[in-house]
């Protein structure tokens, strides 16, 4: 089973950028869909972006399209999720999850087999 770690989060002001990485110590990425979902007390984890494996289609949600650019990097097994023009909406911990089917949009975290610990985000305003 991959195992996965995020790492990239930390506290930023309203309209900066961060970079989330996940990655798979000593296991590959390759062949699996990777998505980034996020949650804050009190609610239900979020999908916020997914990538496909092979042919590396991407999917976002409405509330960070244009804002959030997800990438793979299959050599350094390792998949990123770029975030600028960041609000404080967008605080909150965010989980990468593997799907073992790299194929298609999946959004919902039980289409996900395995999941990192989280990195927080937290946007001041």
């Amino acid at each position: 089973q991959v195992q996965v770690v995020e790492s990239g989060g930390g506290l930023v002001q309203a309209g900066g950028s961060l970079r989330l990485s996940c990655a798979a110590p000593g296991r590959t990425f390759s062949g699996s869909a990777v998505g980034w979902f996020r949650q804050t007390p009190g609610k239900e984890r979020e999908f916020v972006s997914r990538i496909t494996g092979y042919t590396t289609h991407t999917f976002y949600a409405d509330s960070v399209e244009g804002r959030f650019t997800i990438s793979r990097d299959d050599a350094k097994n390792a998949v990123y999720l770029q975030m600028n023009a960041l609000n404080p909406e967008d605080t909150g911990i965010y989980y990468c999850a593997v799907d073992y089917n790299p194929y298609g949009g999946a959004r919902l975290p039980s289409d996900y087999d395995v999941w990192g610990q989280g990195t927080q985000v937290t946007v001041s305003s």
